[in-house]
């Protein structure tokens, strides 16, 4: 990967989509075919800032694939394989792992008994929040600070109620400011968050410079936004919020 490439990660979802795990939320039907155009226009947007698009082989057996945010966390040129706490998710890091190795990033892995998603790491300059909820323990938390200190990062847990990931309550706007549900997170060890006007108005990706992603569930919350002085490109991703996916989950951004 040269320097100054903007990578975005991404893998399309498969046709049996409508059986990804549900945790929080009712299951209810999924269009696997609006969900692939969903995804496509979700590429478009990312292509659009500036991203080159690199795309993980997709698994039509590993429904949850899309996600792929949850197999990976990536810091400065680290690529950390992550083992989630949802034991069938697994497999989905062999695909990750060979798309990672074309990107030329040096590999890392959380270990066994060790559980952690890249969902619920949230890094805000060089403090990196790891929420401990249902798919993080305390050893993930811990195997990832081993791994990212060396690098010069604060790795700060921070317990979650009620949400799948940190990332699903709480993302942060491109100055640090953090954004999203207080009630689902333990603020105690937490910046002040700024509460949103609808629950997915949580889910904030930043693009670069002022520029963020957000779902077009959440209107009230893009005008919010575009009032402090962002610019907001919405993609309507309502076929993956009905698995509790957000526009954070459903990549992973490399380099600057």
């Amino acid at each position: 990967m040269p320097p100054g490439d903007r990578v975005a990660l991404v893998r399309r979802p498969g046709p049996r989509l409508e059986d990804g795990l549900v945790t929080h939320v009712r299951r209810r039907p999924v269009d696997a075919a609006l969900a692939a155009r969903q995804h496509a226009a979700y590429r478009d947007a990312l292509a659009r800032s500036g991203r080159r698009i690199h795309e993980v082989a997709p698994d039509d057996a590993l429904p949850d694939a899309v996600f792929v945010e949850d197999a990976l966390v990536v810091c400065d040129r680290l690529a950390i394989l992550t083992r989630s706490g949802a034991p069938r998710r697994r497999a989905e890091v062999a695909g990750v792992e060979r798309a990672v190795a074309a990107l030329g990033l040096e590999t890392a892995r959380i270990e066994a008994p060790a559980t952690l998603d890249g969902g619920d790491v949230l890094q805000v300059g060089a403090t990196v929040y790891v929420g401990l909820g249902g798919r993080t323990d305390g050893r993930g938390a811990a195997a990832l600070r081993a791994l990212l200190e060396p690098l010069g990062r604060t790795v700060v847990p921070v317990r979650t109620h009620g949400v799948l990931h940190l990332k699903s309550a709480v993302t942060a706007l491109p100055d640090g400011t953090l954004i999203g549900r207080p009630d689902a997170v333990d603020t105690a060890v937490l910046p002040p968050v700024r509460a949103v006007a609808e629950e997915t108005g949580a889910h904030v990706l930043p693009l670069g410079g002022d520029e963020v992603l957000i779902g077009a569930s959440a209107p009230r919350t893009a005008a919010d936004l575009r009032g402090l002085g962002y610019r907001t490109r919405v993609v309507d991703i309502g076929e993956f919020e009905k698995l509790e996916g957000c526009v954070t989950c459903l990549s992973v951004l490399v380099g600057a």
